[in-house]
């Protein structure tokens, strides 16, 4: 959510912010804020006057007793008995004025980085780095599936039975992998001075609609019936819903943490044959990493963050590259956003493992998440990044390291995870 100062200044900023992210249709928005704002302030100066009033009023009635001049004062009591009734209707008017202006101020995105590149959807992503060479391996590479039946590390046709579509049990050493990633992630965001958080799995409906927009909420999240709860779609949003309506000692920023949980999400849309298997699934797991800052500290821990991404992956010999989002593809809330992209040798391609993403003040806002300053408080800015997310890591992580002889090789970093082993074979 914007700063309304900004608004109330400088709304051509705010319109022309609109049609970089390409949402035009929200332009009337821009000029309802501006009126309802206008209707609140006037309202809020009508109470304050009435306020101010009551107290000279009843002073007067005093005054007036005292001197016995009781006609006079009955007057005066009137007068007062009108302007609590008049005060009562403000306040009242006032209220609804502002839930609507919220309501609407909630639907305005927030102002993109200028470094953002201007474009419609996902397709018009700009490539920023490349790190690690691609590998093209001189043996064709089976669907990731394949290489996990035959690993036997997978069983989709029970998961479909007692959960569904979008589902998997993973296996022996394949199910240790999984594991074996989430706590080398772990281990080397502590080794960055980030605190290990493991967070509620649900969060009220308050802290949901805090930490994204409308319309992702209705895409990603699961309600629990007939409760206030909902089961996250990443621990990022129960992260910082922690610092909901707190404000925080200066001296205690940044807050640097780094959580592990299970992800749950709707996924809703067409699925291509690429996004079958457990690229795009319902549940996996994943281990996060949030920075709540002062706001001239933002853009230096956006770098830091995607960086830590990118390092841990060439430390696990993937390939990876980064992806700046394009303003038509950035959610309302972020400022700023870079997709980690890993190598896929069997499609000859990048495909998104993380996202880094700076938010500046628009979550804090929401969210009431601020910090004590000499001059009284301001908000904070706050980012999120993916560290890894297990099931699509595990697809870049297999087919980097398949052998020609069906097994895969397992880097120097992961072996102590292991219990030392160099390899998942090819079951029998």
């Amino acid at each position: 959510m914007i700063d309304i100062a900004l608004l109330r200044n400088d709304p051509d900023a705010v319109r022309e912010n609109l049609r970089k992210k390409f949402q035009e249709h929200k332009l009337p928005l821009v000029d309802e804020a501006l009126k309802l704002d206008t209707e609140r302030r006037a309202l809020m100066s009508e109470g304050d006057a009435l306020r101010a009033s009551r107290n000279t009023l009843s002073k007067q009635i005093g005054a007036l007793m005292r001197e016995k001049k009781t006609a006079e004062a009955e007057e005066v009591k009137a007068q007062v008995n009108r302007n609590a009734a008049r005060l009562a209707e403000v306040e009242e008017e006032e209220t609804k004025v502002g839930e609507r202006l919220k309501e609407i101020m909630m639907r305005i995105p927030n102002i993109i980085s200028p470094e953002t590149p201007i474009g419609k959807d996902d397709s018009e992503n700009v490539e920023r780095r490349r790190f690690l060479e691609p590998k093209t391996p001189d043996f064709e590479v089976p669907y990731h599936l394949d290489i996990l039946e035959r690993l036997g590390g997978i069983d989709i046709d029970s998961a479909r039975r007692t959960s569904g579509q979008g589902f998997y049990y993973l296996t022996g050493d394949i199910a240790r992998l999984h594991s074996a990633v989430l706590a080398y992630a772990r281990d080397f965001m502590i080794g960055k001075g980030f605190t290990y958080c493991i967070p509620p799995f649900m969060i009220r409906s308050s802290v949901v609609t805090g930490v994204m927009s409308f319309e992702e909420m209705d895409g990603m999240m699961y309600k629990i019936e007939g409760e206030d709860l909902y089961l996250i779609g990443t621990s990022e949003h129960s992260m910082i819903g922690r610092f909901m309506n707190t404000t925080i000692d200066e001296s205690k920023l940044p807050l640097t943490l780094t959580s592990y949980s299970p992800c749950f999400r709707k996924e809703k849309g067409a699925h291509g044959i690429e996004e079958r298997g457990i690229y795009r699934i319902h549940q996996f797991e994943k281990q996060e990493m949030i920075v709540i800052c002062k706001p001239e500290d933002s853009c230096a821990w956006y770098d830091k963050m995607w960086n830590y991404t990118v390092e841990l992956f060439v430390s696990m010999e993937i390939p990876v590259r980064t992806l700046e989002c394009c303003s038509g593809d950035l959610a309302d809330l972020k400022y700023r956003s870079v997709d980690v992209e890993a190598w896929s040798p069997r499609q000859q391609k990048y495909f998104e493992v993380g996202s880094c993403s700076n938010l500046t003040d628009a979550q804090a806002r929401r969210l009431g998440i601020r910090y004590k300053t000499e001059k009284g408080s301001a908000f904070a800015h706050t980012l999120n990044n993916t560290v890894v997310a297990p099931p699509r890591m595990l697809i870049a992580f297999l087919e980097n390291h398949l052998r020609a002889d069906g097994s895969v090789y397992i880097p120097e970093v992961l072996r102590p995870y292991m219990g030392g082993l160099g390899e998942i074979k090819v079951k029998p």
